[in-house]
């Protein structure tokens, strides 16, 4: 799916700086890279996701007309500049980490090569699309982990934060693991399958629960999942125990009951023994209503298939948001620096080293610059090369199997939901290249002395 990129949403520094480049002549090679300074306090790690949205707003974004006359009707900008914009395209190089890859602070995800304008102006919506994706994916890896192989569904569309976020959420939480999602539109736009029972409204439509469920099942008999909380949980299970020989008989099959309120443990408990003594143990119970990480965790060992997240899921509830930086490296051939207090950046074209141990698990990183070869897998590859993609997108399901085995080869420390530290050490070469870096700006600020 192609996404419609808003020449205009962009910050307007942006735009104000590009006019200054231009005046200048600043418009040589810059190099921008995209990482994250630090993890949330309840992370251990990160995924990274929505490089294919990135690589499709630098393939495809433009000024329209009607932008471009807007942008000379307001009196900010030079004729000269707004005649640039016009026929500004992006054909400049990327460099990423493939979607699904774990990373850490301080590792790039992305890195853009392109003329100091162009360059400058991708960094709003970049951060935009990744710094989202990747948060998501994130949140949703470790549910992926809690639920140790059961179900998970995303819920969340409507408590999302617009529904590009909705649509977007449904996107990374696949990425990351989850089996589906309730937002229809992400089974059209990306191949995400999608799920859907009933609103407790449907129930109290009806004048009794029993009507309501052979009504549902004989509209909608594929997949059949019939929710049992609208009034009591456990009388509304024995109704559907007593429903399902007459369901079976006109070819229907009941797959699962969901539960999506009260104590979760307990009552999927009831529910359980109750489908069990009727003989309907593949009959599965679904859990949801206000669930994260911890709640999946607290459910380990309650006889529950699956679970339906939404809210802290699409909103990333405890971590709303990343700590993501898109920085100059070099500018000219020069590399280039931040050392502001507690922002400081490592200068230079970089790439990130992963070792394993003999089982394949990770054992930690090493942040160098390019050309500083180590040992171990490098993560950051070429992806566009004047503009254009060099391979086509891969598909989800390569994705999925890519950020799978990601997973699965997390040390152990790093697979629970308790707090833990993973080695990323900066290399020597890089080291270097910030004391060169260092030199460099004292030299010339002491010029202007």
């Amino acid at each position: 799916m192609t996404l419609e990129h808003d020449f205009l949403l962009t910050d307007l520094y942006q735009l104000n700086m590009m006019q200054a480049y231009l005046e200048a002549g600043k418009t040589d090679t810059a190099v921008f890279e995209l990482f994250v300074r630090r993890l949330p306090e309840d992370r251990d790690f990160l995924v990274a996701a929505g490089l294919e949205q990135a690589l499709d707003f630098l393939e495809t974004v433009r000024a329209t007309g009607p932008e471009l006359d807007w942008l000379r009707s307001t009196g900010r900008f030079s004729s000269d500049f707004v005649d640039y914009l016009a026929e500004m395209r992006f054909e400049g190089d990327v460099h990423a980490m493939p979607e699904g890859t774990v990373f850490f602070p301080d590792e790039p995800i992305i890195r853009v090569t392109a003329p100091m304008p162009v360059a400058q102006y991708a960094e709003t919506r970049l951060i935009n699309i990744l710094n989202f994706q990747s948060m998501i994916a994130s949140k949703a890896a470790r549910m992926v982990l809690a639920a140790e192989g059961r179900t998970l569904i995303d819920f969340g569309l409507r408590r999302a934060h617009g529904g590009e976020a909705g649509l977007m959420a449904a996107r990374a939480a696949y990425l990351a693991g989850f089996d589906g999602t309730a937002t229809v539109r992400a089974d059209e736009a990306f191949g995400v399958p999608i799920y859907g029972t009933m609103a407790h409204s449907f129930v109290e439509a009806f004048d009794n629960e029993t009507e309501a469920f052979e009504r549902f099942a004989h509209a909608r008999p594929e997949g059949l999942v019939l929710l049992i909380d609208t009034y009591d949980t456990e009388a509304a299970a024995r109704k559907v125990a007593a429903l399902e020989p007459k369901l079976r008989g006109a070819g229907i099959t009941l797959r699962g009951v969901r539960i999506d309120s009260g104590d979760l443990d307990a009552l999927s408990r009831a529910v359980r023994a109750i489908l069990d003594e009727a003989g309907l143990h593949d009959v599965s119970v679904f859990a949801s209503g206000g669930l994260d990480e911890a709640g999946i965790a607290a459910l380990a060992r309650a006889p529950i298939g699956g679970f339906g997240v939404g809210t802290s899921l699409t909103t990333s509830g405890d971590a709303p948001a990343l700590d993501s930086a898109y920085k100059l490296q070099e500018y000219a051939g020069v590399p280039r620096r931040k050392r502001s207090e507690g922002k400081m950046t490592w200068p230079g074209r970089k790439q990130v080293w992963r070792s394993y141990d003999a089982d394949g698990v990770m054992t930690g990183d090493v942040l160098s610059t390019e050309e500083g070869g180590r040992e171990g897998e490098p993560l950051i590859r070429p992806v566009m090369e004047c503009g254009r993609r060099l391979e086509p997108a891969p598909g989800m399901d390569a994705v999925r199997q890519h950020a799978a085995a990601g997973l699965a080869c997390l040390p152990r420390s790093l697979r629970t939901l308790e707090k833990s530290d993973y080695p990323v050490r900066v290399a020597d070469p890089l080291r270097r290249l910030a004391e060169e870096a260092d030199r460099w700006l004292e030299q010339h600020e002491g010029r202007e002395q």
